[in-house]
C-alpha cells in the first residue's frame, strides 16, 4: 500500500536547524522526488577570493533534499538517515547565485533506499555536483 509521507519530510526540514541557517527552502516534494533551493548568502562563502559557496553547505544541500525524496516516498518509512552519500563536484558554483539540489529516490528496499541527485546553479546542463546515495528506512508500513 503506498502512503504520501510528503508532510513528514515537509515539516521535517523546517525544523532542521542546519537547514534553517543554510536558508534552505523546499520548493517541490512529490512521490520520491524533491527539490531545494540555497540562496547565495556571504556566511555560506567559501573562498572569500572568489566568492565561491563552500562545498559542505552543497554537501548539506545534497544531504537533505536526498533524505526528503527518501521520506516522500510511497513505499519507505517514515524516518531515515543517510548510509552512504557519494558527492562528485564538477565545477565551483557561480558566486552569487543560488543552488538548486534535485534528488530521486529511485528504488526501495526493505530497509534501504537508493538515491540520485544534482546540484546546479541555474544551468541545469552543466551541474556543480551530482550524487548517488542509500538511506535507512524506518517505520515501513
Amino acid at each position: 500500500m503506498s502512503v504520501d509521507r510528503s508532510h513528514i519530510a515537509k515539516n521535517f526540514i523546517d525544523v532542521l536547524p542546519h537547514s534553517r541557517a543554510l536558508g534552505m527552502k523546499l520548493e517541490v516534494l512529490e512521490q520520491g522526488k524533491a527539490q531545494i533551493v540555497m540562496p547565495y548568502a556571504e556566511h555560506l562563502i567559501g573562498d572569500p577570493d572568489t566568492g565561491v559557496i563552500h562545498g559542505g553547505a552543497i554537501s548539506a544541500l545534497m544531504d537533505t533534499c536526498a533524505g526528503a525524496a527518501v521520506m516522500s516516498h510511497p513505499e519507505a518509512g517514515a524516518a531515515t538517515a543517510t548510509l552512504d552519500l557519494r558527492i562528485d563536484y564538477m565545477r565551483s558554483a557561480t558566486p552569487g547565485e543560488a543552488i538548486v539540489a534535485k534528488a530521486e529516490c529511485y528504488h526501495v528496499t526493505r530497509n534501504v533506499a537508493f538515491i540520485r541527485a544534482t546540484a546546479h546553479d541555474g544551468r541545469e546542463d552543466v551541474p556543480v555536483a551530482t550524487a548517488t546515495g542509500a538511506f535507512t528506512i524506518e517505520g515501513k508500513s
